[in-house]
Order: structure tokens, then C-alpha cells, then sequence
């Protein structure tokens, strides 16, 4: 047994040699890896030099996770390149040490395991994930504008082959235990009764690793130019050098320098540096902050009634049956909610690739034309179509019908939640929850709080949010709320650029040269050329509709619904031609409008602050999040 005074780890050590350093984050509910984490792991590392074990397991002693990665709040600190350059060393040499162990180690992964942690988890010899729905595997350092650079760029190409590992880096998507075994990533994967019992075997057992296939051993050799070849065009498909630098940094420190990012120090020190970096990582706690709403209520739903199966409504019941709660879905008759157990199936299929778990999601989701479901109900949501008598309708039927504490919520985008109310009994029951479509695609989600309604159902409102796991937003009732009040006046300003000569592909590659993630004009073909006149002549202001949409408008060609809007849209996607030369000040001009409209809506109370409004508008619209949000860019840019 050996002595140490650490107070982020444990260590264990058995019968028969096998030793357990156990990491358990002082003070946090997860594990990251901190510079005391690290320095605490070096003495470790030291102890077990002097007294050998017969082999080191890692392992969590949270009940969050293994590792989310390194400390995130030690980023903010780095304001010189010295800086930036000894947080990179310290991990890379001390991974570099774990990996040079004679003694086999293995990493137990149970729940997340992201950045840091992996590359933690893949400098042990062994890697055994366990099987259980919270355990995910990436490396989303690029999210964070930032590379992996203790040993991630090294480790996972050797491991998985680069083509999987780049896939990885690149998007910062993550990985299922069962897809981490079946690609290379894990040795072993096993249920949690077995964790323990498989993880002494596999340690002990001298197995090898599964080799990389012969092509793969190409790609990470001689061939590497031609992956790094491919994976530049992939990236600059949907990322600009000057925007998101981190992806074209990635590539070049394992093309050119074997994953080590020390043999560059200007790719470090220009990576560190970049306003980019910066402003993902305020992005990153601006989420954390929209994930604490709610965290103070003791709501939790089970089964949830949705009132409406049209896009919104049937897209919202299956995302909640998705989450794993039991949801009725209520409309006039069976062959109208067709439509949407159709997609419900295929988004199924899609995110669980299971046909059992599909099959179970899809028998949670349950049809109920005459609304029996709304009395065992934990939330209602109202998702019928924009018309006040028909809500006021609805709403008398279900407030008698519901059972106490029961969460009555609307997913109205425009109208303002003291009218709907009216009819209400107890009108500060009434909670605006409001989706965006797409439904499994949109994180953001607006809880609409009217004057006077009950605090308690505004944070139970966040909880169940949270709950289906998208990022709540408060805000107050107001036409448009936060999201569709401030696209109102860009959009405007986007076809008012059209109404000026300026073609519609032209406007839209200014904003999308921006960083957007969707041109204006192309948005406006998305929403429905019928609801922008709509929600224009609500929220514009009094200012004249565009001639442009006007004329559309009057010709039945209201977008991608009908096939034809500003563009012809064939298989569901625009058929765009070439975008002339953009007009110097064109972006300025479109984004001017939508970031007065983020201004007055904080100065009016809508959103509490510049910050949640700036979390609003990237995670509500997909502004180009490298800015850090709207009110920031202005900030930052005058």
C-alpha cells in the first residue's frame, strides 16, 4: 500500500498486486482534469516507479461519469503563449509517461469520457467500456476552438485507423461502448455487473490489440497525405480558416508532426490566441448556464400529452417519447397523425439504431384521438395552429381535466401568453414552452413566462426541459419572444436586399461567408414565405412587406412546402445558382437590424441579460457561434 496525501484520488491496492487509482474531483459533481488533478496522477505515477504494481486500473469515483475532460475555467487563464504551451506539455509528457508504463494499465470507461479523459483512457494498454446509455467517447476539442494535444492526435488514429479517428476529431461527435468495441476503440466491452471481474482479467491477460487493417496502416503512413488531402476538403465545406482554425490545425499536427503539438509551437501559440478559441469556450459556459435552469425543482415528468400532430407538435411528442417518457399524441382523427408516427418512426431509427429500442420508443409514443391522456399527464403542451379562439377552445376542455401540479404549457410562437390565458381559471398555470424546427435538431428551447404567472411552473418548465435534454432559455411573453423577434428584422432586411437588384444567392453567400449556417433567403423558403408574411406584418414594426415576398405570396409559391419560393427546391433541398460578387457592406447591412433587435429586447426586460440573449440567438438561430453571440460581436468588433 503506499502513502499519499491527494485529495482529488484514491488509491487501492489488493491482494494480489492489482492496484485501483480512483479519481474523485474534489468539491465537483464530475471529474476534470485540472493542474492538481494532473500534478496529483505525476505522483502517483512516481510513487509506483519506487514499488511496482502488477497493474494500474483507472477508474471513476463519480457517479457522472469518467472523466469530462480537461478543467475548462483553467482556459480562461491562458493570456500568453508560454502559458498555452506548458498546459499542452504537461498532459502530452505525462500521458507519454502512462503509455511507457512496463506494468499493463487499463481505464474502466462508465459514463462520459470526453477530451482529456480519453486521451487519459488511451495511454492504458487496455480500454474497457461499459455498456449502459450515458457512456459516450470523443475527443470535442474542437468545439472549444482548441486541438487534443495530450496525445489524442497520436493515440486515436494509431488506434481506430485516422479516416475513423479524424471523423472524430473533426466534429467532435461521440461514440456508444458498443461502437467504441466494434471500431477498435475499446478492447472489451461489458455490462456494469461485470465491470469489476472483466476489468482484473483483461489487464492481466497479455492480450493484443486488434491491428489495423492494411489500408489503414497505409493512411497513418505513407499515405497520410491523402487523408490529410480529404479531411481539408471535408473541413472547408463547412468551415472557413479564419473563422474556425482549430480542424485545419488538428489535420497538419498529425499529418506533419505525428499528433505532437509541441513540434509547433506557432500552431499552439496561434490556436491559444485566436478570438475564436476564446469565444467557444464563453459559448461552452453560456451552455453550462442554460443547463442550470431548473435545477432547483424537484419536477420530473413521466408521461407527457401533446395536443396537435403537425410538424411541431407530432415532432415534439416523439422527441419526448425519444427521451424515454410516455406520450400521448392527440388530433382529430388516426389518419391525420400518420404523418407523424411516420417520421417519429424514422427519427427512431435514426438516433437509437436498435430495432428493439426503436420499437420501444415507438410503442411510448401512443395515438388518443379523444385526449384520455391528458389526465394522467405530468405536462400538456398545446401545439395546435396559430389561432387565439381556437386555443381559448382548448384551454377551457383541459384545465378541469388536468390532475394537481401538472405543467399546462403552450408551443405558440406568436401569440402573447396574457391573451391565451383569459380563459383560464388559474391563469398563472399557463407556461410558454417553445420548440423550434427542426424539433431533434434545434437544441434551444424558450420558456415563455407571462406577468404573474407562478415562479414554480416557469423552473418546472426549465426542468422538463432539461429533462428531454435541450437547453431552456426564460423569457418574458412578447411578440416573437426572443429567436422569431430578432429573425423577423434580418430576414426583412435580407429580402429588402433582393427588392434592390441583389440576388437571392448573393444574400445568402454574404451570411453564410459570415458563418451562418443558412442564408436569410433560404431560411425565408424554409419557414414558408405565408408565415414570414405573417410573423413580418406582427413583428416588423409597421414596416412595408417586401415587394419581392408580396409578389411570391400572390403567385402560391410560399417555399419549400409548395416547391417553389425564392428557389426551386427538388428532394428537399434549394436549387441555388452561382452567387455573384457580394457587395462590400453587405453583411453589416443584414446583420445590423438583428443585433438592434438583441439590444432592445434585453433593454426591455425580454431576456434577463446580453449574455443569455447572446446564448438565445446562437443556440436558437445557429448565429456563427466563433463570435460569441450578436451583442458580443458588436462588442468586440467597435
Amino acid at each position: 500500500m503506499i502513502n499519499l496525501n491527494l485529495q482529488h484520488w484514491r488509491v487501492e491496492c489488493d491482494a494480489d498486486g492489482i492496484a485501483s487509482a480512483i479519481l474523485d474531483k474534489a468539491g465537483e459533481s464530475a471529474n476534470s482534469l485540472s493542474l492538481a488533478v494532473m500534478d496529483e496522477l505525476g505522483e502517483i505515477l512516481d510513487a509506483f516507479d519506487r514499488v511496482p504494481p502488477k497493474a494500474l486500473i483507472f477508474r471513476s469515483g463519480k457517479e457522472a461519469g469518467f472523466v469530462a475532460g480537461a478543467d475548462i475555467q483553467e482556459f480562461t487563464q491562458l493570456d500568453t503563449a508560454e502559458k498555452g504551451r506548458a498546459l499542452v506539455e504537461r498532459g502530452w509528457k505525462l500521458f507519454n509517461r502512462l503509455a511507457a508504463l512496463t506494468y499493463p494499465t487499463l481505464a474502466v470507461v462508465r459514463g462520459h469520457c470526453l477530451g482529456g479523459g480519453l486521451e487519459l483512457a488511451l495511454a492504458c494498454r487496455y480500454l474497457l467500456a461499459v455498456d449502459e446509455p450515458g457512456t459516450k467517447m470523443g475527443l470535442p476539442e474542437v468545439m472549444l476552438g482548441i486541438f487534443p494535444g495530450w496525445g489524442g492526435m497520436l493515440r486515436l488514429p494509431q488506434r481506430v485507423g485516422p479516416t475513423a479517428a479524424m471523423d472524430m476529431m473533426l466534429t467532435g461527435k461521440t461514440i456508444d461502448a458498443k461502437r467504441a468495441k466494434r471500431m477498435g476503440l475499446a478492447d472489451e466491452c461489458v455490462p456494469v455487473r461485470v465491470m469489476e471481474s472483466a476489468a482484473r482479467q483483461l489487464v492481466l491477460s497479455g492480450q493484443a490489440r486488434r491491428p489495423l487493417s492494411f489500408i489503414q496502416r497505409l493512411f497513418n503512413g505513407p499515405l497520410k497525405g491523402v487523408v490529410a488531402s480529404g479531411a481539408r476538403k471535408q473541413v472547408a465545406k463547412k468551415a472557413s480558416p479564419a473563422h474556425y482554425p482549430a480542424p485545419y490545425a488538428i489535420i497538419d499536427i498529425w499529418a506533419k508532426h505525428d499528433g505532437n503539438a509541441l513540434a509547433s509551437p506557432a500552431i499552439i501559440d496561434r490556436i491559444i490566441s485566436s478570438p475564436t478559441a476564446r469565444n467557444l469556450v464563453r459559448v461552452f459556459f453560456l451552455q453550462e448556464r442554460l443547463k442550470n435552469f431548473g435545477k432547483e425543482a424537484a419536477f420530473k415528468a413521466e408521461r407527457v400529452h401533446v395536443i396537435g400532430a403537425g410538424v411541431m407538435g407530432g415532432d415534439i411528442a416523439a422527441w419526448c417519447a425519444l427521451r424515454g417518457m410516455t406520450v400521448t399524441l392527440q388530433e382529430q382523427s388516426l389518419e391525420r397523425m400518420g404523418p407523424a408516427l411516420q417520421r417519429a418512426g424514422q427519427l427512431f431509427a435514426r438516433r437509437l439504431r436498435d430495432p428493439l429500442l426503436a420499437r420501444a420508443a415507438s410503442d411510448r409514443l401512443i395515438p388518443d384521438v379523444n385526449g384520455d391522456g391528458v389526465a394522467h399527464a405530468d405536462v400538456i403542451i398545446e401545439a395546435i395552429f396559430e389561432d387565439i379562439a381556437a386555443k381559448h377552445a382548448l384551454l377551457r376542455t383541459l384545465e378541469p381535466r388536468m390532475k394537481p401540479g401538472a405543467l399546462l404549457a403552450t408551443n405558440t410562437s406568436s401569440l402573447k401568453l396574457e391573451d391565451l390565458r383569459t380563459v383560464l381559471k388559474q391563469p398563472e398555470r399557463l407556461v410558454g414552452i417553445h420548440f423550434f424546427n427542426p424539433v431533434a435538431m434545434m437544441p434551444l428551447v424558450e420558456v415563455v413566462a407571462a406577468v404573474g404567472v407562478d415562479p414554480g411552473t416557469v423552473q418546472a418548465a426549465c426542468a422538463f426541459v432539461r429533462q428531454i435534454d435541450k437547453l431552456p432559455l426564460p423569457v418574458r411573453s412578447t411578440p416573437g419572444f426572443l429567436v422569431n423577434a430578432v429573425l423577423a428584422p434580418y430576414m426583412l432586411a435580407a429580402m429588402l436586399a433582393v427588392d434592390d437588384g441583389i440576388s437571392p444567392e448573393t444574400v445568402d453567400q454574404a451570411m453564410l461567408a459570415f458563418g451562418m449556417p443558412m442564408g436569410p433567403i433560404e431560411l425565408v423558403d424554409t419557414v414558408g414565405l405565408d408565415i414570414a408574411m405573417a410573423a413580418g406584418q406582427q413583428l416588423a414594426a409597421g414596416v412595408a412587406a417586401p415587394k419581392c415576398l408580396l409578389s411570391k405570396v400572390n403567385q402560391g409559391l410560399l417555399g419549400k412546402k409548395s416547391g417553389q419560393g425564392f428557389y426551386v427546391w427538388r428532394d428537399g433541398k434549394a436549387n441555388k445558382a452561382s452567387a455573384g460578387a457580394v457587395p462590400e457592406g453587405l453583411a453589416e447591412r443584414l446583420l445590423n437590424p438583428l443585433i438592434e433587435r438583441v439590444a432592445q429586447l434585453v433593454a426591455d426586460g425580454v431576456v434577463s441579460d446580453a449574455d443569455l440573449a447572446d446564448a438565445g440567438v446562437i443556440f436558437g438561430t445557429g448565429f456563427a457561434p466563433y463570435t460569441g453571440g450578436p451583442l458580443h460581436f458588436r462588442q468586440s468588433t467597435h
